[in-house]
C-alpha cells in the first residue's frame, strides 16, 4: 500500500462558529492530500493535462470521531484503496496525538478532458498506487 502523509496544523481560518475544525476543511485537506500524493509520484497537473484526463470526484464520505482545534497538529494519511477501470476509491485518516479522529472515502472518476466521459485509468498510473496491478 502506498501511503501519503502529511502535517497539518491547524490555523485560524479553519476553526468555525463552533469553536473548532470546520467540516468543509477537512474535505479540502482530503482533496489536496489526493492531488499531493499524486504529485509526489510523478502524475502532476502537466501530466494530466498531456494525457487528456483529469479525475473528478464521484463521492466523499466522511466520519469525525473526534474535533481538532486551533493550534492542534494533525497527520493525514491518504492511500488508493482500490482501482477498477475507471474508477479510484482513496481513503484518508486524520489523527491528532496518534487518535484517529476522522477517516473519509472518496470515489474519483477518470474522464477525459474534452469530453467528460469516464476512461480507462492507465496502468502506468494506476501501478504506481496499486502494487498488485
Amino acid at each position: 500500500m502506498n501511503v501519503f502523509s502529511k502535517k497539518i496544523t491547524v490555523s485560524p481560518d479553519d476553526i468555525d462558529f463552533n469553536g473548532h475544525v470546520n467540516n468543509l476543511k477537512y474535505l479540502e485537506w482530503m482533496i489536496n492530500s489526493a492531488m499531493e500524493h499524486s504529485r509526489t509520484e510523478g502524475f502532476d497537473e502537466e501530466y494530466y493535462k498531456n494525457s487528456g484526463a483529469t479525475w473528478v470526484a464521484k463521492s466523499h464520505f466522511i466520519e469525525y470521531k473526534k474535533p481538532a482545534f486551533e493550534g492542534d497538529e494533525l497527520i493525514l494519511k491518504t492511500w488508493i484503496e482500490s482501482i477498477k477501470h475507471v474508477i479510484a476509491v482513496r481513503r484518508y485518516e486524520i489523527y491528532k496525538n496518534n487518535d484517529l479522529i476522522a477517516s473519509g472515502k472518496s470515489e474519483w472518476v477518470y474522464v477525459d478532458i474534452d469530453s467528460m466521459r469516464p476512461k480507462r485509468i492507465p496502468k502506468e498510473l494506476s501501478g504506481k498506487f496499486i502494487s498488485d496491478e
